[in-house]
């Protein structure tokens, strides 16, 4: 199978992904952060330099998707982040907020478009929905420089999207997990909270169902 854990900047995905692919037995895929030359200087110029972050995870997460359809032959794969976000809430949020210019929003939506024409949904996918008080805590714990100045509304944007996303998703069948009061980082009665609520709603080589907790 193929599961995408998707959720906002700080939503605890990275921390989830690890723990469950631990839990499991899963392989994991995590997110091009660390090492990508474009993301320290997009929170300083967001303008200059959207398209070529959004064009590095475009192709990083394509990357993995071609992967994830070699490696589900045999096991399973849990993915920090899905392609779809990409686009429909990062690269979509910079176009709006003017940062994204015509010309280079419609190129990287074309690319999109014809990229997921050749690729296969997430079996799952596993939204993390997180206030921003939330997401401001758990940015300021990892403590990534270049993180440290993100605009709150910035933040909250996202997470209009994020919600404007997971109303419309048709892709394939998602479960939303809130983890506003969460810490399965720290607490094994969070993280076994979590894990029941997956076993609850999946079972390996049957039918999935949809669930909002």
């Amino acid at each position: 199978m193929h599961i995408a854990i998707t959720g906002n900047i700080g939503a605890g995905k990275t921390t989830l992904a690890t723990k469950l692919a631990n839990h499991y037995g899963w392989e994991v895929l995590y997110e091009a952060v660390d090492g990508n030359p474009y993301l320290p200087p997009f929170y300083e110029d967001m303008e200059k330099w959207a398209f070529h972050l959004q064009i590095y995870f475009l192709n990083s997460r394509f990357e993995q998707v071609l992967k994830i359809k070699q490696l589900t032959e045999r096991k399973t794969i849990i993915q920090d982040r899905s392609i779809y976000e990409d686009a429909y809430i990062f690269a979509r949020n910079l176009y709006e907020t003017g940062k994204f210019n015509e010309t280079d929003y419609q190129t990287y939506k074309s690319m999109f478009n014809t990229i997921t024409q050749a690729i296969s949904h997430p079996d799952l996918m596993i939204y993390l929905r997180a206030d921003l008080t939330k997401l401001q805590r758990q940015i300021n714990k990892r403590g990534r420089d270049f993180e440290k100045n993100i605009d709150p509304n910035y933040l909250l944007s996202l997470n209009k999207l994020y919600e404007d996303f997971v109303e419309l998703y048709t892709h394939g069948k998602l479960l939303v997990i809130d983890v506003n009061d969460l810490d399965y980082a720290e607490s094994e009665d969070d993280f076994r909270y979590i894990t029941e609520i997956i076993d609850n709603n999946i079972s390996m080589g049957t039918q999935l169902s949809i669930q909002n907790i």
